[in-house]
């Protein structure tokens, strides 16, 4: 359909490069507009966004994103947004506050679900009841339980942002941007600086929200295989509803620099084992808004050109310099109307700043003076191209990633269907490419742009105790303007608020939240086309899936024929293979091949417990994915990496350890929940304990060490790595997955036996890792104002053998128990309770939470909220969650290495079938079940903690002998 009264057809074309016919609507009385792509994407996508440029750093826009689902008009409940996550088969839920729009996506692959998604996504944002106590809670409160304690700060956005500015990395970023935009909205921090977060009031937060969210401020999109003119008609019942009206939601542009700017500053740190190199530096550019197609597929291709990997000459250049450990910024971003461009370096001795930035100079004025390799274009040019077609988003919904961007120039009046064509775009920047056009790029972009900043970061170890003094200054002299009766008033809106979170929706209203029924749920598991076989002497699998012409492969190796004390080489030995070169090529040749001829090689570890069995399943894979004309020479270009690598590169292996080390150090605050599971686990299971040395707070301390033994004994590193290569590289313990169209497989299936030739075939026996676990309780402290809470234990260790019903029982602690005690009156930003199966591993996580001690005992209580029952409404929409959760959308490469990856951890169809309907059949029972599984890890469990260290210390003072401390950073 593509009439309708209510709406003005703008545009209506067919986009070949999605397959989408694609109309762009007005809607006639408030002049909303909307973007309908009509296509054959089962996975249904929708999402509303609104202009919201914040003209201060209180983060009000994102106050405001995660008030508006807290409850509407047609579903006054205290949560319609976590019934969904509970009761929903969405393929995508969430809500993102971006510098000037704020944007609420939504998918799923069931037409009913997908429409009970879209109707609450639009009364929560058009009319959210959001009361003072929603602000309070999610934005900011003084809490103060009685007359005696200390006034605290509390709220979700509160704890969120505190934990945001206890990296590093955003610290950087943060100060960049603004560092570039001082006269605009984007000066600003849109996700809130806690600094200034309690200068926001309810009255601003309120005129924000009928300011920005009204349907002339509106651009809202679907895309998928939905009726068309049903979209128009779900849209009008809400637009209608409203008047046009003026909204001034301009985002202005920036006044251009006639100097560059040098600007220096701090983040809360420690010294890194004394040494200098604590410090970080930027050089940022704003570069105009790209005037077509082209000039943004430009801008993608030269910042990939320049850093995008470690080949790349800017990059390869700063990490040849030794003057840090690893790059900062990747080039053109696209997110803003003029976008930022940003190259810099972490772990560099702060006075070598200016070294830093003379080299970046200096590199881009040789690359534009002498030009970039042929080579370097090519590739970079069919990489590109090769992602383009593809458009495999992974996990993440394709309509999502074309609804941002069609947002990229239809958010500042721009066409919104430019961004998603790109034949004619691609044609124009190939013939551009070979004239000199990235270079001038270089030039006019970088060189002879004058509005540039260079931001110098380094450590500050007084900062972290400084601000925290500072905030407790601010709430006294609050407490000091207090009388008897301001005292009495804040303890009791704390009593108020808590009372109300604690309180119980009406199940009358609950039941207004539109939900699927069981009978809506398909009852038999999906299954991907897979054959078992040999090619040659090796295990194949084989999947015959619709890949768009692309042939997948996968090269897995056993990795229980290494010691285990060789494990912890593996991430660094994975990379060497791909990052060194070859004995005929060096790495810059190497890597052009790579991109000249395939649509990528990468190298990852797989670990999993099996199935009936006290061992794990763990393995090195190679991937690539070629169209077939280019499948042989990737199969080489694969040999080539596996039998010749370079490993006798020291200079570059070291490059390597120092960029891994630095990487690591930057995930710890941004992905500590996943750093404490990791911990947490690492001391019940074999594949855990495995995870711990591949990527846990052990393979940090290795690479620490790993950094001085390459000046100590390179040799020895050597030695080791070819050890891994000789005996990890062998027929005898391998396998090969395949997912292709049958058409092309047929043709391509001779080359893989020939490769498959190539690799030696020795007898190599399995290693007895013969691991001891002994989990302990443990503090990690880090530099940090928020912590990440984690207690577990292995339930099958302590005696209980659950079924897959337990998910559904966890589902529904997640989404109501933890998420009221842990978030909603903790004040973190997350908590949530994990539990495999197949392991029998559990764990409760929080993220970003100012507690510690009452999180642990919010787990600790966790056996008497299940132990309390669940009504039939409630049980059936965890039922729904889960079984959501598992027919997670997923694109053919995926489904592929899932069915693969299912066959060596012996999970059958079979077991799959019987889990499934034992989350079918969940009853009260198995609540109980788990109940007492629960019950048995708060007397049993053990804790890991990573904090800061004033917390983990009063949490030891409080209840010795709790946490073994442990300095992390």
């Amino acid at each position: 359909m593509s009439n309708h009264p209510a709406f003005e057809l703008i545009r209506d074309e067919q986009i070949a490069e999605v397959n989408s016919q694609a109309r762009l609507y007005r809607h006639k009385k408030t002049g909303a507009e909307v973007l309908s792509l009509v296509n054959d994407d089962e996975n249904k996508v929708f999402g509303i966004t609104f202009k919201t440029p914040p003209e201060d750093s209180t983060g009000i826009a994102h106050i405001l994103e995660h008030s508006v689902l807290c409850g509407s008009r047609k579903y006054p409940v205290k949560k319609p947004f976590v019934e969904l996550l509970k009761g929903s088969l969405h393929t995508f839920l969430n809500a993102m506050t971006f510098p000037d729009k704020t944007a609420y996506p939504v998918a799923s692959q069931n037409l009913k679900d997908f429409y009970n998604l879209v109707d609450v996504y639009l009364d929560a944002v058009y009319f959210p009841l959001i009361s003072e106590d929603t602000f309070r809670q999610e934005g900011w409160h003084y809490e103060l339980e009685d007359a005696q304690a200390p006034l605290v700060y509390k709220g979700v956005v509160f704890n969120e942002m505190k934990g945001v500015f206890s990296s590093p990395d955003a610290v950087m970023r943060d100060v960049a941007q603004r560092s570039l935009y001082p006269d605009v909205t984007y000066g600003k921090s849109s996700g809130g600086d806690p600094k200034a977060i309690p200068d926001l009031t309810y009255a601003q937060f309120k005129r924000f929200h009928e300011k920005f969210y009204h349907p002339s401020n509106t651009r809202a999109f679907f895309s998928g295989d939905d009726d068309a003119g049903e979209r128009l008609n779900i849209l009008d019942a809400y637009f209608s509803q409203f008047e046009r009206a003026p909204v001034d939601a301009e985002v202005g542009l920036q006044p251009r620099f006639n100097a560059p700017r040098q600007i220096v500053a701090t983040y809360a740190g420690t010294k890194d084992e004394g040494k200098a190199r604590d410090g970080m530096v930027s050089l940022n550019w704003m570069i105009d808004p790209p005037e077509d197609r082209m000039e943004g597929l430009s801008h993608g291709l030269l910042s990939y050109m320049l850093a995008g990997n470690s080949a790349a000459p800017l990059r390869k250049a700063l990490t040849d310099s030794g003057l840090g450990e690893g790059m900062t910024g990747g080039g053109i971003g696209a997110g803003l109307r003029q976008p930022m461009a940003s190259f810099g370096m972490k772990g560099i001795d702060p006075a070598d700043a200016g070294k830093v930035e003379a080299l970046i100079l200096s590199t881009l004025e040789q690359i534009a003076t002498d030009g970039i390799d042929k080579q370097t274009v090519e590739a970079a040019l069919n990489t590109f191209e090769f992602s383009l077609r593809e458009n495999n988003t992974g996990s993440f919904p394709r309509g999502i990633s074309m609804m941002f961007s069609a947002l990229s120039t239809w958010l500042h009046g721009g066409d919104p269907l430019a961004p998603l064509a790109f034949e004619e775009a691609l044609a124009a920047l190939k013939a551009k490419a070979v004239e000199g056009h990235f270079e001038r790029e270089i030039r006019r972009l970088f060189l002879d742009n004058t509005h540039r900043t260079t931001v110098t970061l380094s450590a500050d170890p007084e900062q972290g105790a400084r601000e925290v003094a500072e905030e407790k200054a601010r709430l006294a002299a609050v407490r000091a303007t207090m009388d008897e009766a301001a005292v009495a008033a804040t303890i009791a809106e704390t009593e108020k608020l808590r009372a109300l979170q604690e309180a119980v929706d009406d199940p009358a209203q609950l039941a207004k939240i539109p939900a699927l029924t069981l009978a809506d749920l398909p009852r038999e598991s999906r299954t991907v086309p897979i054959e078992i076989g040999t090619l040659g002497d090796v295990t194949l699998f084989y999947h015959d899936l619709p890949t768009l012409g692309i042939i997948y492969t996968d090269l897995g190796f056993d990795l229980h024929v290494l010691d285990k004390a060789l494990l912890p080489y593996l991430p660094l030995f994975g990379r060497a293979l791909l990052q060194t070169g070859t004995k005929t090529e060096d790495f810059v040749s190497l890597t052009q091949r790579i991109g000249r001829s395939t649509g990528g090689i990468a190298q990852h570890r797989a670990l999993s417990a099996k199935q009936n069995s006290e061992g794990s399943a763990a393995w090195f894979f190679l991937s690539g994915k070629a169209v077939p004309d280019k499948h042989g020479e990737m199969l080489d270009i694969m040999g080539d990496v596996l039998l010749d690598a370079r490993l006798d590169n020291r200079d570059r292996f070291k490059q390597m350890a120092l960029e891994e080390k630095a990487g690591f150090e930057a995930r710890l605050v941004p992905a500590g929940n996943a750093i404490v599971d990791t911990r947490l686990k690492s001391g019940l299971t074999e594949a855990s304990w495995i995870a711990e040395q591949l990527g846990g707070v052990s393979y940090l301390q290795f690479l620490r060490e790993l950094v001085k033994r390459i000046d100590s004994d390179w040799a020895g590193v050597q030695s080791v790595l070819e050890t891994i290569r000789d005996r990890l590289f062998n027929r005898g313990h391998m396998v090969v997955n395949v997912t292709a169209d049958a058409g092309i497989w047929d043709g391509a299936k001779g080359e893989l036996a020939q490769f498959l030739g190539r690799l030696p075939n020795g007898v190599v026996e399995l290693a007895d890792w013969g691991v001891d676990f002994a989990p302990r309780s443990e503090g990690l402290v880090i530099p940090a104002q928020v912590n990440y809470v984690g207690k577990g234990a292995n339930l099958k260790a302590l005696g209980f053998e659950l079924t897959a019903a337990s998910s559904v029982a966890l589902k529904f602690l997640n989404t109501t128990y933890l998420w009221d005690k842990v978030r909603v009156q903790g004040g973190a930003y997350g908590g949530s309770s994990r539990f495999d199966l197949t392991s029998g591993n559990f764990a409760f996580l929080s993220y970003r939470d100012p507690n510690l001690l009452k999180t642990l005992d919010a787990y600790d209580g966790a056996a008497k909220a299940l132990n309390a029952g669940i009504g039939e409404a409630d049980l059936t929409r965890s039922i729904i969650g889960v079984i959501g959760d598992i027919d997670g959308y997923q694109f053919p490469d995926a489904k592929g290495y899932s069915s693969m990856w299912r066959q060596l951890t012996g999970t059958t169809d079979a077991i799959r079938q019987q889990r499934r309907d034992e989350v079918l059949g969940a009853s009260g029972a198995d609540f109980k079940a788990l109940a007492a599984a629960v019950e048995a890890v708060a007397k049993h469990g053990h804790v890991v903690v990573l904090g800061g260290e004033a917390a983990i210390t009063a949490a030891n003072d409080q209840r010795p002998g709790l946490l073994d401390v442990t300095k992390v950073m």
